[in-house]
């Protein structure tokens, strides 16, 4: 018997989408599905968000999930904890090394701040977010806006203990894949950021790729 006879075939995709440069994705996906975002042209950073779909009041909790791991920084084993000390998604999967949970979103005031007064019109994170939320039937807005994670975003903390929006780690074709702990509603924004160099300057496409518990 040769060593393919032996290979376990993957759970079948049963949603394969592109979320086009800037733009925001709603979904779900049950217990035990696996979701996959990938980096389809290297260093563009996804802003994410989770949320119990039964339940949305209980959501992410970056604070809950940073002191469990004790850890800043996301990768493979990284066990996502909900505001209730819950574990939501565990990531199974990491081509790229690291993901950022302290940068936050991008909002017409941040933009203001960090960089001037006429970028406060550019689209943001903040923004995709309250979209796709205004298209959901939940009646989720702005107060359920929790810190988020930013997949693929590299924000190193400074000797001084700042932050820096440093060039991406990623590269085209990188992933990272989460399994479900429970039945969760993900909100992304494929961020649509041009002032500092977490895109590379140039927002890029992502996919998405939910495939069946196995």
């Amino acid at each position: 018997m040769n060593a393919r006879a032996h290979s376990v075939e993957p759970a079948a995709v049963i949603r394969d989408e592109v979320v086009a440069a800037g733009e925001h994705w709603l979904g779900t996906i049950s217990a035990g599905q696996t979701l996959r975002i990938v980096d389809l042209e290297g260093n563009q950073a996804v802003d994410t968000l989770f949320y119990n779909a039964r339940d949305p009041e209980e959501r992410y909790s970056a604070v809950d999930t940073i002191r469990a791991q004790g850890n800043i920084y996301l990768s493979t084993g990284s066990a996502l904890r909900s505001n209730l000390g819950a574990t939501m998604a565990t990531i199974v999967e990491d081509t790229c090394g690291r993901h950022d949970t302290l940068g936050g979103a991008c909002s017409a005031e941040s933009n203001t701040v960090r960089y001037a007064l006429e970028k406060r019109y550019m689209h943001s994170c903040r923004d995709n977010f309250l979209l796709a939320l205004a298209h959901h039937d939940g009646g989720l807005g702005k107060r359920d806006l929790p810190s988020n994670i930013n997949f693929f975003m590299n924000v190193p903390v400074t000797p001084a203990g700042g932050l820096e929006f440093a060039d991406g780690i990623s590269a085209a074709g990188r992933y990272v894949q989460l399994r479900a702990h429970m039945e969760l509603l993900v909100l992304i924004s494929n961020c649509p950021q041009l002032n500092n160099p977490c895109n590379a300057y140039n927002p890029t496409p992502i996919q998405i790729l939910i495939r069946a518990a196995g």
